[in-house]
């Protein structure tokens, strides 16, 4: 039981997201934003090495949506019609890499990135950074900042950051990564 929470459901959910195995890309699919950080906070940084190759994505939550609002979009990430498929990996060397999002098939590839490890925005440790401030993309994806945690073997939870301003970098979404 978490000390801060208020009542027994919420801890109940919250111990849920922080003790069960996610096995799938699914079963990510059906937490809450919060439980979801208890769980990214939760994970351990992967080796650059260790995340290669192509790997298929999902969208999972957006915190800054009310949880009614998040149903439509939540939904259609479940579906082979939403657009982005996943990610694809290169390491480079072991502490950089390089990376493509897949977008609409496999073969559609967009919006490249560099990764590197470094601090997380969402706590004090560290993630894999996709950075995509890269003179190649456009002005609209250079201001996105992935990063990527690993929950098991094969199997990454992400943030999307925005930084927008002097505001600083604002969580747009959670997704997840499975090989």
């Amino acid at each position: 039981m978490h000390a801060a929470t208020t009542s027994a459901e919420t801890s109940h959910d919250h111990a849920v997201a922080a003790d069960a195995t996610p096995l799938h890309l699914d079963y990510l699919l059906r937490l809450s934003a919060d439980q979801l950080h208890a769980l990214y906070t939760g994970s351990r940084v992967p080796r650059l090495s260790d995340v290669h190759g192509d790997l298929r994505g999902r969208m999972l939550a957006i915190p800054a949506l009310h949880a009614t609002l998040a149903r439509l979009p939540r939904a259609w990430a479940s579906t082979s019609s939403f657009p982005w498929r996943g990610k694809s990996f290169q390491p480079l060397s072991e502490d950089r890499g390089e990376g493509i999002n897949r977008v609409v098939s496999d073969r559609f590839r967009l919006y490249r990135f560099e990764t590197f490890i470094g601090k997380s925005r969402a706590g004090d440790f560290d993630a894999v950074q996709l950075d995509y401030d890269l003179p190649e993309n456009p002005f609209f994806i250079r201001p996105i900042k992935d990063e990527i945690r690993e929950l098991g073997p094969g199997l990454y939870l992400g943030q999307a950051w925005l930084a927008i301003g002097s505001r600083g970098p604002l969580l747009a979404l959670y997704f997840a990564l499975e090989k």
